[in-house]
Order: structure tokens, then C-alpha cells, then sequence
């Protein structure tokens, strides 16, 4: 039997999206046929990725934010859970009418998994920092984990880069399976000075293009930006001395992180595991009032890793802080096939 295994990153950003190539690349590795299923960017990015593989498309949680996360978090909450409650309505019949489905892998997505087969839930968020809210958020997460039969943290054991929102707490179904990302190193002529790679919900993603646009755009250093955009064609433009490409997919953004100096982003997880395993020096701008992203930019800076700043407080002379601080690495994590064996379980009637 072919035995087909649903893959669903939640789409925020293109993170959740891209930590998940490496686990479809080992299941196809192992014999299992992914379906991959996801909305928006993440959906075309894997797409684009695996133009052969099954696709389902998933209802939106139209996540967006403006100058407070947490607000808008608060006040779309029902729309999000009335999109899982959609989404699970769909997987489920998606599985009962496809038998030959044997498991579930969500990052992230609520209400992708099912009682039928073996449901696996991707997070390195365990524990949801929300400042004064924190217990409640953590609490209301762990319980989503709870429902699923295994939840796979993408770190080590000693939460190497995630630090305390990987911290177990009393879960039992936790498997630490290790640094997650979609590159390899290689040697390569250092020819890109700058590379600025930006993900994200809108509109904050474009407010910070604006910014650093604007900051090097007098620079005498090649820069090149990666604007995240999922599109059906490439596109590149050049204006002075900054080359901007919509999209890269893997194997050409994995050549150009090895090409360059130092890099520019987000301190989003999923970016942070592919520049430890790819060695790299960089600079973050966490997005403001992300709390994930705010404390993930404060433990590697004290852990002397990894410089930050703000939105509001980045100047081009602020990458000369890059000389004191060692750069994040990473081993590079090869799944063992022994992960997936929870998925030959007989399906339940």
C-alpha cells in the first residue's frame, strides 16, 4: 500500500512552511508519499518546492498584525479557532475517504489531525510568551498539544536556540528531534556583502523593507534583499546598489546565504535554525510587540551569539557590532527513521 502522510504548516510567514522541507524530504526518504497541506504563501511555497506532491488547501487563519500583536491576536482568536474547526472538518473527511492515509503532521495547525490515525504536533513554542498573559497562553497551548499523539519540538534536549519556550514542562508526549532547516553548508566565494532576507505577515514586512531601503540605500556595499513574496515568476530588480528578488526557492537561497558576509532578518525560529546550520553572522530586527521573537533576539544576544536592535533603532553603522559576537552554529540534523514509526500503527475504523 502507499502509504501517504499529510503534512500542514500553519501560514505565518514562510517559517513554519520551510522547517517542514526537510521533514518531507525524509519522508519521502522512508518510503511515505506527503500530501502537503497549508493556505496562502506556504501553500505555494511547497508547492513550488514539490511540484509532484498532492495538495490540499486549508482554510486561512488570516493571521495580520499592526503596532499590537497581542490585541490582535486577542481579537481575532475566534475567526482562528472557527478556521481549525474548519480545517479538522476537512481532514477528516479527507481521511475517511482516503484510506490509504496512515498519519498526520501539523506545524502549528490546530485542527489538522485525527482520532484514525497517528497525529503529530510540530512547535518549538511550548510554553507562549505573552508577557502577563504567559500562563494562560502556555496552558491554553499545551492543552492543543495534548490532543495529538506526539509533539515533535524542532531543538535539542538542552534548548540549544529556543531556550525557554521549548522547556517541557509536564508533557509527556515530547520528542526533542533536533535543529530543523532545508540547507547545507558549502564553501563558497563570500560575493554578497549584505543579504537581507525578510518573511512575515504584512504589513510589518513591508515596513521594514521601506526601512532598511531607505538605510542602505546610500551605501557603498552590494546589497541583496529577499522579499519573501511567493509568486508564479521570479523577479529581479536592481536600484543602485540594492538587488531585490521577490522569492528565492531553496536551492538558490541556500547558494546565496553561503555567499554572504552577513545577513539581515527577522528573529523569527525557522530562520534562526537555518543560520546555525549554515554558520552564519547576523543581525536581528525581531518584529515589535512579538514577544517570541523579541525574548528569541535577547537569549542568543546574551548568549553572545547574535546581535539586535529595533525597527526604530537600526542604523547601517550597527552591523559593525557583528565583530564581537560568535555566530550562531548549529549541527545540521539528519532524521532517523525510527521517528516515523509511530505511523505503521493500524488505522482506527
Amino acid at each position: 500500500m502507499n502509504k501517504k502522510i499529510i503534512v500542514a504548516p500553519l501560514n505565518w510567514g514562510l517559517g513554519h512552511a520551510t522547517r517542514c522541507v526537510p521533514i518531507i524530504n525524509s519522508l519521502l526518504k522512508n518510503k511515505y508519499t506527503p500530501i502537503i497541506a497549508s493556505d496562502g504563501n506556504s501553500l505555494r511555497f511547497l508547492q513550488e518546492e514539490f511540484p509532484n506532491l498532492e495538495s490540499i488547501e486549508l482554510p486561512s487563519y488570516h493571521i495580520k498584525y499592526g503596532k499590537n500583536l497581542k490585541l490582535s491576536l486577542i481579537f481575532k482568536a475566534p475567526k482562528i479557532w472557527k478556521a481549525a474547526q474548519k480545517e479538522q472538518a476537512l481532514i477528516n473527511t479527507y481521511v475517511d475517504k482516503n484510506k490509504d492515509i496512515v498519519g498526520i503532521i501539523s506545524d502549528n495547525r490546530f485542527g489538522v489531525k485525527s482520532n484514525k490515525i497517528p497525529s503529530v504536533y510540530i512547535t518549538h513554542q511550548v510554553n507562549v510568551l505573552s508577557g502577563i498573559t504567559t500562563f494562560l497562553t502556555s496552558k491554553i497551548h499545551q492543552n492543543i498539544i495534548k490532543k495529538f499523539d506526539e509533539c515533535w519540538v524542532p531543538d535539542t534536549k538542552n534548548q540549544l536556540l529556543s531556550g525557554k519556550l521549548s522547556s517541557r514542562s509536564n508533557l509527556k508526549n515530547i520528542k526533542y528531534i533536533g535543529v530543523l532547516s532545508r540547507f547545507q553548508k558549502e564553501k563558497l566565494k563570500k560575493n554578497i556583502p549584505i543579504l537581507i532576507i525578510l518573511s512575515g505577515p504584512e504589513p510589518n514586512r513591508s515596513f521594514l523593507e521601506e526601512k532598511l531601503k531607505n538605510t542602505f540605500s546610500n551605501s557603498n556595499k552590494n546589497i541583496v534583499l529577499i522579499q519573501g513574496r511567493i509568486e508564479k515568476v521570479q523577479k529581479i530588480s536592481e536600484v543602485n546598489n540594492i538587488t531585490t528578488y521577490n522569492f528565492m526557492l531553496s536551492d538558490e537561497l541556500q547558494k546565496a546565504i553561503n555567499s554572504s558576509e552577513i545577513i539581515i532578518c527577522r528573529s523569527g525560529y525557522s530562520s534562526i535554525m537555518d543560520l546555525a546550520v549554515l554558520n552564519k553572522k547576523v543581525f536581528f530586527i525581531p518584529t515589535k510587540n512579538q514577544s517570541e521573537q523579541e525574548y528569541l533576539a535577547t537569549y542568543l544576544k546574551e548568549k553572545n551569539l547574535a546581535p539586535f536592535c529595533s525597527e526604530e533603532d537600526f542604523t547601517a553603522k550597527k552591523i559593525s557590532e557583528l565583530g564581537c559576537y560568535s555566530g550562531l552554529y548549529s549541527k545540521e540534523t539528519e532524521l532517523k527513521s525510527s521517528l516515523f514509526s509511530l505511523f505503521e500503527r493500524k488505522r482506527k475504523l
